[in-house]
C-alpha cells in the first residue's frame, strides 16, 4: 500500500500513518495530548516521540491537563530520570506551562480548529516536494498560543500538530490514504 513519503517501515509508524495521521479530531484530551507530543518533537524525529508516546501517557497522568498543570518541580526533576521518555527539562516545564495555559482557555477545541475555519483544510500535493512545513495558518496559531502563555509551539510545531490531528489533510495524492481521506 502506498504511503505518505515520511512513513518507514516500522509497524509502530505504519499504524499511527494509516489510522489517526490526518484523521480529524476534535477531542479535547486528544488534542491536548497532540499538542504536547509536538512540542517533545522539537528537533528529533516523529518516530522517536510515537516510541515513547505509551510511557508519556503513563508518567503524565494520561495527559491530564488538570494534573499536568499541578506538576511540581520536584516532579520533574524525578520524570528527568525516566529513560523512557526524552528527559529535557525545558520541554517537560513546557508541558506544565502549557497545561496552565491549555486550561485558561475557554473553549480550546473551538480556538485550535478556528485557524482552519472550523473545518479540515484538504490539500491537494502531489508529493513531498510540494508539502510545506509552514503556511500562514501555522503561524497564525502559533502567535496566538504564544499570547496564551504556550510555549514550544512555534509555526513548525503548530502546522505537524494541524498536520496530525487532521485540520490540515496532508496526506499527498500518490499515499492510499489521501482517497481514503479525500473520496476525490
Amino acid at each position: 500500500m502506498p504511503r505518505c513519503f515520511w512513513c518507514n517501515d516500522d509497524p509502530l509508524y505504519i499504524t499511527y500513518h494509516d489510522q489517526e495521521w490526518g484523521v480529524p479530531q476534535r477531542d479535547a484530551g486528544h488534542l491536548f495530548e497532540m499538542l504536547l507530543l509536538e512540542g517533545f518533537q522539537a528537533g528529533l524525529s516523529w518516530i522517536t516521540v510515537l516510541k515513547k508516546r505509551e510511557r508519556y501517557r503513563q508518567v503524565l497522568f494520561g495527559f491530564d491537563a488538570q494534573r499536568l498543570a499541578q506538576l511540581s518541580d520536584e516532579e520533574i526533576e524525578g520524570l528527568m530520570q525516566d529513560p523512557g521518555i526524552i528527559r529535557n527539562r525545558l520541554k517537560l516545564r513546557a508541558a506544565r506551562k502549557n497545561a496552565q495555559a491549555w486550561l485558561r482557555l475557554p473553549d480550546p477545541v473551538s480556538f485550535l480548529w478556528s485557524f482552519v475555519g472550523g473545518m479540515p483544510k484538504v490539500n491537494h500535493f502531489p508529493g513531498r516536494s510540494h508539502v510545506p512545513a509552514v503556511t500562514p495558518e501555522a503561524e497564525a496559531m502559533s502567535k496566538a498560543l504564544k499570547k496564551a502563555g504556550f510555549t514550544f509551539v512555534g509555526p513548525t510545531i503548530c502546522y505537524a500538530f494541524m498536520q496530525a490531528t487532521g485540520m490540515v489533510m496532508d496526506h499527498t495524492q500518490d499515499c492510499s490514504r489521501y482517497l481514503d481521506l479525500c473520496g476525490t
